[in-house]
């Protein structure tokens, strides 16, 4: 019977499909509604709907009730009722009787205390004969009590002109049915008698004709229930005040939007008060409003209520000598609303459908399905999703009918309800239907999704035009759902969703033109079995046992999976985002120590031995209240008059209230009779007037709060006296006894003492000022006040003042003071010391803490003026970042939102007043890594040529990686939509941005995701990129089929580091369109030819040069160097005098030290330094090279660059070069120096460009010729390493003369002769080398022949340039260092001039005082070996 169903469904598929209409299975059969019809027999809706559904209806015993319902339909429908869920039997119930529109007459309610019968929750149900069912809302049948009074009215009497209130309560139900009578006459009810839902009635503005015998009468059908009578007397105007007092307060109301609300308030007393109204603290207008209206007495009446009127009513009695005032909250709620209504549903039998429901109330409403009258229980069919929508899963023709989503909360419900039609199919057309598909395996099995393969018919061997439907069910269930192929040819599909470790059934049918063919045999799968975690504990509940205390129990999670190990509790503080936890072995907990009347969040998660399970929700709630824990604040007493005192305070500090303040009391007591207390209990308000005192009497107060569980702690006993007399306002204060005036630039400070006669009344003072004339500006001060400062005034002007004192009479004497403002003051001109010891502390990924010192300061670096210190920062990534400052008043700042891993740059600068200090010393720190921010960008995948099953990955890093990548997993899938733990993953090893996977399907489409790693973990997944698989039959012309998501049709190159060195001279094309073969010959054989003239040259030259040197020229190069030495030195006579390494240096050879071929300077084992970098010899055409080396070194900053300064003094390395004629690669090495200062660089396009502007024009030869040059004293090579010529150094002629001296010598000039050669060349990219020991630097000239020009083309080493300061003498030291077969151009290395003059000498003086005898005896130790190897080698 299956196999015929799956047929008739690919009938109407096929022809679907031909017909262009989108498939129809799945959930978008609602929007595909109408592409079923084709190729299907048609049906249309028929409209089945409620008219008219029953209400809520209040009753009393013996009347009869219509519960109201009327349905339509084409068809008459059948109307039947259920009450309390069940179906009533009409046809022998007497009572009860069906209507001809379909409602229930129930005749004489039958309601007692033992036999209800008739009250009940009833429901309409409307049936039609083989379409379906619909169910109406519920409504409820509410039966009266038998009337009862709980209250009776009670004699009473009332000032005319006052109110009065008559109670009589009985219960809810009852008070519609409650009517009053005066003197056995019915009470006619206006605007002033009112009656309150209760029952109760109000009379205000009383006259005589109010009195008499009042009682109130129950009328609830049969015999009326009358009251006791009670006698309301009117009395005369009382002539003595009487208290205010509520004789009704508002209580607290719970209403549905629509009704009405009525909070009564009547207040008594004399004078008569009067009522106001607010709502959430803010003045209700009730004059001319449509909806709020103030009754008889004060009471407010809120007609059609809605969600906005929800707050805190508070009703306030002002009666001009006294205010009290009452709360009540009005809470409202909303019956359930549909936001969106199910929608009819066309379908074929195997689909999936949802039918969507969206509601909205207040409580939030829960929602529940019914199909054609029944409730939906839900399964594995039958879903719940997204909180209200109903899934069906795989359609059986016996789901058609009526589905009606209920929505239910506590003040209502409502229904919604639409049509799911199965269509039946067409027949297929004439034609040949392929066979089965053959050889149905399963080629991936998870635990929720399945790939299966086939292959094509034998019918249709090609299976091209062939679509595929594969029908699939649980073992054992008769529902089987359908999943088709995307396309035509395809023959393997992914199954997802199923439940693991389950039997599933699958068969797949192939369609061509003509429709479906034959079923292929059916496939039985067992999905993989999950990991099984505990489910979430069921009915978890929280309660509060004490202020300070919550249990918390649940049950046993429904899906164990495993025995339950132990559960863990977690709980926190609403509000807060730090949650706890605690381990707990049973099924309850009690948490102690938590804050009073606090809310609090739990959640349960269950344990096996697998791990932790699903968490439950969280519940919420609020502990106990208690007494508060702490006093009121800030108490503070006003002497009124003779008679009383006004208190004023605060409430309790925040967290300690431990629940709803509900009032105050306050203590007093004569101060002369301490045990004598009296106690006033008062409402929330934050003052109190105590009257009736004694006159000049001292008085004690303390005050303290109140909540529904007792009193908290009072305040502290705060005294005041009341007045001997009460002062006398019955004529103008006196002259106030002085005025003082003390001016500033802008501002006049005054001050004043109270007139001498206390006895007037003062309610404050005026103060008049002006230039020249007082009467320009006045201001009113307090009486309390004693001082006052008059701003915004101009410097160096004449100011009159007044000051008088006033009250309610009228103004006193004044009181005259003139005054000249200041001028404005001329600045300090000497600027403030910088902060020093400028620390940065780095604390997390983007918080850096600031520290420093101020020598302005005492030594205990206490700040007592009103001095600030602004930080700036910026990091130089990118270069043009400009500076962020922030102003703190401490010495230390928190430095936030920061980049992670980034170096940073502080400096901090004092201001006081007008002075400010130079920026301090920068600091530097560099953020902790965090993890990656955004994904690898520019994925892009190519196929592999020549193998079409295997494809390569490309990517680029994340562009905010936020540390150093650790490594790539590469996501892909062949369903886009798939749950990401369906994707199969590929690691990938950080350093690599490329990567092949192999065995892929063909002519298929791939998904590919990639995410980054670093050591904080996982950064978010790139978009998912599309990439089609090759078909086999051309994979040998097969294109580099580009990934859908790159940028170009072109593939990407790989990247290969930011290591890679390019073949020097080669062609740089961006298409990497190599060189000719013929080309690199002749390059080859050109570069041999000049490596091998050159070397004879260099000899010869040598030869000639070491020939020339005779003992005078060293003998003057002796005396230059003592020159140049000698005066840092004098004096000292720990000073050893190191040996000349500079005899035969001509002559000199050393044996090469290190031949490691190893291009990584971390990695080789030589004498120099880690922290040297190898430069990358470079040519023009590398431009587009060098920023992405410096940013791959910026990494390494941290750990492997020293600070300049740190560096210079601490750090002495040994560097051994070797000088063989052939090492196999530069030993020298040099890095980038990221200087925050300049951090350009740029290449050297053509000639060598001078580092300093030379002065010196001996004579100019046509290549540049490297110059030793040797400082024995460390000053010196200090400042040679600082390339900061020192005019303190040595005298101008003896250094102009060595330089001279050195020039003829060597046949040295300038590197450039004149400007113009000088400026034409650009500045060459920073090289750093560390300097060694003084005495170590040495270096060998290696002399070009003549003639032969600098080619670029030849490999180099990237010089460095900054320009410093023009001076008469420069010094540059120069290596030259030869390759094997050619000769290189010497280096000349010129590290960064310091910053000024003044501050290199302090450090020079620095790094000579550090530098120890011990080590200086080693270093010499060391030469004299050295010594004896170059005198062994050079005599040999």
């Amino acid at each position: 019977m299956a196999a015929g169903r799956a047929r008739r469904l690919l009938g109407s598929l096929w022809i679907a499909l031909l017909l262009g209409q989108p498939d129809p299975a799945g959930a978008a059969a609602r929007s595909g509604s109408q592409s079923l019809l084709t190729g299907s027999l048609v049906r249309t809706f028929t409209p089945l709907y409620f008219l008219v559904e029953p209400t809520d209806v209040l009753s009393v015993r013996g009347a009869s009730v219509v519960m109201n319902c009327s349905a339509y339909c084409e068809t008459a429908p059948k109307i039947e009722w259920k009450k309390d869920g069940t179906f009533l039997n009409l046809v022998s119930d007497d009572r009860r009787q069906l209507l001809p529109d379909g409602s229930l007459l129930i005749n004489s309610v039958v309601h007692s205390k033992h036999n209800k019968p008739d009250e009940g929750y009833y429901q309409c149900v409307a049936t039609v004969e083989s379409l379906g069912t619909i169910v109406s809302r519920t409504a409820k049948l509410t039966v009266a009590g038998l009337p009862r009074f709980s209250s009776q009215p009670e004699a009473s009497s009332v000032p005319k002109g006052s109110s009065a209130i008559l109670n009589c309560e009985v219960n809810a139900d009852l008070a519609p049915f409650v009517r009053w009578e005066q003197d056995r006459q019915p009470v006619l009810l206006d605007e002033r008698v009112y009656k309150l839902p209760s029952g109760a009635l109000i009379v205000s503005n009383a006259t005589d004709t109010d009195g008499g015998l009042y009682r109130c009468v129950i009328e609830s059908g049969g015999t009326p229930k009358y009251s006791d009578e009670a006698e309301l007397k009117v009395l005369p105007d009382p002539e003595e005040p009487q208290d205010l007092m509520f004789v009704r307060q508002p209580s607290s109301l719970t209403k549905l939007t629509g009704q009405s609300a009525v909070f009564p308030c009547v207040a008594v007393g004399f004078p008569v008060p009067y009522i106001r109204w607010t709502r959430n603290e803010e003045e209700l207008i009730t004059e001319g409003s449509g909806r709020f209206l103030l009754l008889a007495g004060g009471s407010l009446e809120i007609s059609e209520v809605t969600e906005q009127d929800a707050g805190t009513y508070t009703c306030i009695a002002d009666s001009g000598n006294d205010t009290i005032e009452a709360q009540a909250e009005l809470t409202v709620q909303v019956p359930p609303e549909f936001l969106k209504r199910p929608a009819n549903i066309y379908a074929h039998e195997s689909m999936d459908i949802v039918f969507e429901c969206e509601v909205t109330g207040k409580p939030t409403p829960t929602v529940k399905w019914v199909k054609n009258g029944d409730m939906v229980i839900p399964s594995d069919y039958f879903k719940i999703i997204k909180e209200h929508n109903l899934q069906v899963l795989g359609l059986v023709k016996s789901d058609e009918g009526f589905y009606q989503c209920i929505a239910e909360n506590d003040v209502g419900n409502a229904q919604a309800g639409a049509q799911l039609i199965i269509l039946d199919l067409a027949p297929a057309t004439t034609g040949p239907l392929p066979s089965a598909p053959r050889d149905v395996v399963a080629t991936l099995v998870s635990t929720r999704f399945i790939r299966l393969t086939w292959r094509t018919p034998v019918s249709d061997p090609q299976g091209d035009n062939l679509t595929y439907s594969i029908f699939y069910t649980k073992e054992g269930i008769n529902r089987e759902r359908v999943e088709n192929t995307s396309r035509p040819g395809e023959t393997q599909v992914m199954i997802q969703n199923l439940m693991p470790e389950t039997v599933y059934v699958f068969r797949v049918v192939a369609q061509n033109k003509h429709g479906p063919g034959e079923s292929s045999a059916p496939l039985k799968v067992a999905t993989q079995p999950e990991v099984q975690l505990p489910g979430p504990a069921p009915n978890i509940r929280a309660s509060a046992t004490s202020p300070t205390s919550v249990t918390v129990t649940w049950e046993t999670p429904l899906s164990g999976n495993g025995e339950i190990q132990n559960y863990k509790l977690y709980y926190m503080e609403k509000g807060q985002d730090t949650e706890q936890d605690v381990d707990v072995a049973g099924l309850s907990y009690t948490i102690n120590g938590l804050k009073k009347y606090t809310e609090y969040s739990f959640r349960v998660v269950a344990y096996n031995k697998h791990g932790p399970g699903v968490s439950t929700q969280d519940v919420v709630v609020r502990t106990l209240s208690d007494v508060p824990s702490a006093p009121p604040q800030n108490l503070t007493l006003e002497v009124r008059n003779s008679k009383s005192i006004m208190l004023h305070w605060q409430p309790p500090p925040a967290g300690t209230h431990s629940g709803q303040i509900t009032g105050y009391k306050i203590r007093y007591r004569k101060v002369s009779r301490k045990s004598d207390v009296t106690e006033s209990i008062g409402g929330t308000q934050l003052y109190q007037l105590i009257e009736g005192l004694e006159r000049g009497t001292e008085y004690s107060f303390r005050v303290a709060a109140l909540t529904v569980n007792g009193t908290g702690p009072a305040t502290d006993w705060v005294s005041a006296e009341t007045f001997e007399s009460d002062l006398d306002e019955t004529r103008v204060p006196e002259v106030p006894s002085s005025l003082h005036v003390r001016p500033l630039v802008t501002s006049i400070v005054v001050s004043w003492t109270p007139p001498e006669n206390q006895n007037i009344v003062v309610r404050g003072y005026a103060i008049g000022y002006g230039i020249g004339s007082p009467h320009a500006q006045t201001i009113k001060v307090d009486y309390k006040q004693r001082y006052y400062t008059i701003e915004n005034l101009d410097p160096s002007s004449h100011y009159v003042i007044t000051l008088k004192a006033f009250n309610n009479v009228g103004e006193g004497i004044p009181l005259y003071e003139s005054a000249v403002t200041r001028p404005h003051s001329v600045p300090d001109p000497s600027p403030m010391m910088p902060p020093v010891g400028v620390q940065a502390s780095i604390l997390s990924h983007d918080t850096i803490r600031i520290t420093w010192a101020d020598n302005s300061l005492p030594k205990n670096q206490k700040i007592t003026d009103a001095r600030y210190y602004t930080v700036r920062w910026k990091t130089n990534i990118p270069a043009n970042t400009k500076y962020k400052t922030a102003n703190a008043t401490t010495l230390s700042y928190l430095v936030t939102g920061l980049k992670p891993n980034t170096l940073y740059e502080f400096s901090v600068m004092v201001t006081k007043g007008r002075r400010s200090s130079t920026w301090s010393m920068t600091a530097h720190g560099t953020t902790f890594e965090l993890v990656p921010t955004s994904p690898p960008k520019d994925v892009t995948v190519v196929s592999k040529e020549g193998k079409p099953r295997t494809i390569i990955v490309n990517w680029q890093p994340p562009s905010e990686a936020n540390g150093k990548i650790t490594g790539y997993i590469i996501y892909y899938s062949t369903d886009v939509n798939a749950e990401i733990h369906d994707w199969v993953i590929e690691p990938v090893v950080g350093n690599r941005l490329t990567h092949q996977i192999q065995e892929l399907t063909l002519d298929t489409p791939y998904y590919f995701k990639i995410q980054a790693r670093n050591s904080k973990g996982m950064g978010p997944m790139s978009e998912a990129v599309q990439f089609r698989t090759p078909k086999a039959e051309s994979s040998d012309k097969m294109p580099n089929d580009q990934a859908s998501g790159s940028a170009g049709k072109g593939s990407r190159p790989v990247d290969i580091g930011a290591d890679y060195k390019p073949p020097l001279g080669g062609s740089n094309s961006p298409h990497g369109s190599p060189t000719s073969p013929l080309d690199s010959n002749m390059l080859l054989v050109i570069i041999v030819s000049v490596g091998v003239i050159t070397i004879v040259i260099v000899v010869i030259v040598a030869v000639f040069c070491t020939r020339r040197t005779t003992s005078h020229q060293k003998k003057k190069r002796a005396a230059c160097k003592s020159v140049n030495g000698s005066h840092k030195y004098k004096g000292n006579s720990k000073d050893v005098k190191p040996p000349d390494l500079w005899i035969h240096h001509e002559r000199l050879e050393l044996k090469p030290i290190d031949k490691s071929p190893d291009p990584n300077p971390i990695m080789t084992d030589t004498p120099i330094p880690r922290n040297s970098q190898d430069i990358t010899p470079v040519d023009n055409s590398m431009d587009s090279n060098i920023h992405q080396r410096r940013n791959s070194y910026r990494g390494h900053e941290s750990e492997d660059s020293m600070s300049t300064l740190a560096g210079r003094r601490g750090m002495r390395p040994k560097m051994m070069m070797p000088f063989d004629s052939q090492p196999p690669q530069p030993v020298i090495s040099a890095h980038p120096i990221h200087s925050l200062d300049n951090p350009h660089h740029h290449f050297h396009s053509g000639s060598l460009a001078s580092p300093t502007r030379s002065y010196l024009h001996h004579q100019v030869n046509p290549w540049p010729i490297g110059t030793s040059m040797s400082h024995s004293d460390r000053a010196n090579s200090t400042e040679s390493v600082r390339n900061t010529p020192s005019t303190d150094t040595m005298p101008a002629s003896s250094s102009q003369t060595c330089a001279d001296h050195q020039d003829l010598e060597s046949t040295t000039g300038s590197y450039l002769a004149n400007a113009q050669e000088e400026d034409s060349a650009q500045n060459l990219p920073t090289a750093h080398v560390r300097p060694s020991h003084p005495l170590k630097s040495f270096a060998v000239p290696a002399v070009p022949p003549a003639g032969s020009a600098y080619d670029p083309a030849l490999p180099s080493t990237p010089l460095l340039t900054q320009q410093a300061p023009a001076h008469p003498v420069h010094s540059v030291k120069t290596a030259s260092i030869g390759t094997l077969g050619r000769t290189r151009p010497p280096m000349p290395v010129v590290v960064p001039s310091a910053p000024d003059v003044q501050e290199t000498t302090r450090m020079l003086e620095d790094s000579e005082s550090n530098y120890e005898p011990d080590e200086l005896t080693k270093e010499m130790a060391h030469l004299e070996g050295l010594m004896k190897d170059l005198n062994a080698i050079t005599t040999a």
